[in-house]
């Protein structure tokens, strides 16, 4: 995931700039040449999103020896009534 001038800082940055888009165009206020260059940033911001959760995956499959450990269910660890 190579960084561009116009890459996202961060993952949350870039959730929290597609959370803004959306607004804004949710509005109706903007024209359709703003509508279209917030759905090419959008679209953009979205593949950025998905790249980082796609290497968060393989980081944790890597960490877990490709074996993902089932999550213990906090009801398991209740006393019994």
């Amino acid at each position: 995931m190579a960084k561009t001038a116009n890459s996202p800082k961060s993952f949350e940055s870039a959730i929290a700039e597609l959370e803004s888009i959306v607004q804004e165009m949710e509005t109706g206020n903007i024209t359709l040449e703003q509508a279209l260059e917030h759905y090419q940033r959008g679209a953009g911001l979205l593949k950025y999103c998905q790249e980082t959760l796609q290497a968060a995956e393989q980081r944790v499959l890597q960490l877990e020896n490709g074996v993902l450990a089932p999550l213990d269910n906090p009801e398991d660890r209740r006393s019994p009534e």
